[in-house]
Parts: C-alpha cells; structure tokens; sequence
C-alpha cells in the first residue's frame, strides 16, 4: 500500500477548495491531461470525473468516482482506467498549525493493477505521489500566496 504525506503551507480549506473542484484534477495528478465532471455535485458520493491521460499520439480516458467524504477533511475515490483496472486513493487533510498535512493512500483494487501488484509496482506509485502531492501543494500555494505571511 503506497502511502505518502506532504506538507501543504495553506489551511485544509485552501486544500479542499482545490480538491473539490473537479476540473482542476488535471492541474495537480500525474497523468490525466484534463478533467471534466460527469456530474454536477462533486464530490459528493456517487459523483464522477472523466480524465484524459495523452499515450503519445493517442490518449485514454478514464473516469474517477467519489466513494467517501466528510467535507473538508477526506476524500476517497475509486480511479477506472480501462484495462488497468481500478485503484483505491484516499487523501485525508490533517491541519498541522496553520497548515495542512495531506496523506494520501493508494493501492490497486481490480484488474490488471491488483494482478501485478507487487514491490516494483508500489515503488513506482511512491514516485507517483511523490510528483503529485508536490504539485498539489505548489497549486494551493501559489493560489493563495500573499493570503499570510511567511
């Protein structure tokens, strides 16, 4: 299971306004190129985004439900990619002072991914995350940069 935390120098509101907006997902995921809702009410239970993920001259899409919130404090979706299967990641913002702690959980439920998880496999989602939570971190920063002091 490739868990990984980041320090995000902005308020869990700051970071949940970002999380919450699903056309932004392209922003800060490695991966996707775009994001768009598939529903209006995101992230609600049940509500979905499409994300493109370009494969060189080609591109794949795939679509990412929300499985779990409490507001402001964690989100937990299920990623469909095609062939791949579908993976579990759950992100849960700790405030740490006047900042955010982010954890982010991730393993592979179905598919090709639970097949052929493995060591190899979870140290490529730990280089994964890595990428991902710093741009995360980078997009709610510089959005809210000058909102306090440093």
């Amino acid at each position: 299971m490739a868990v990984r935390h980041q320090l995000i120098r902005c308020s869990p509101r700051a970071v949940w306004a970002v999380l919450a907006d699903p056309t932004r997902y392209a922003e800060w995921v490695v991966g996707p190129s775009e994001s768009t809702p598939l529903d209006h009410a995101w992230p609600d239970v049940g509500s979905r985004l499409r994300y493109t993920v370009p494969l060189g001259p080609w591109s794949a899409e795939g679509v990412t439900t929300v499985r779990h919130r409490e507001s402001g404090k964690e989100l937990e979706l299920e990623a469909a990619f095609k062939a791949l299967g579908t993976a579990r990641i759950f992100l849960q913002l700790r405030p740490w002072g006047e900042d955010t702690l982010l954890v982010c959980d991730e393993h592979p439920l179905r598919g090709l991914g639970g097949t052929f998880h493995n060591p190899a496999f979870e140290a490529l989602l730990q280089l994964r995350h890595r990428g991902m939570l710093a741009r995360l971190a980078k997009v709610v920063e510089q959005e809210h940069a000058g909102a306090r002091p440093t």
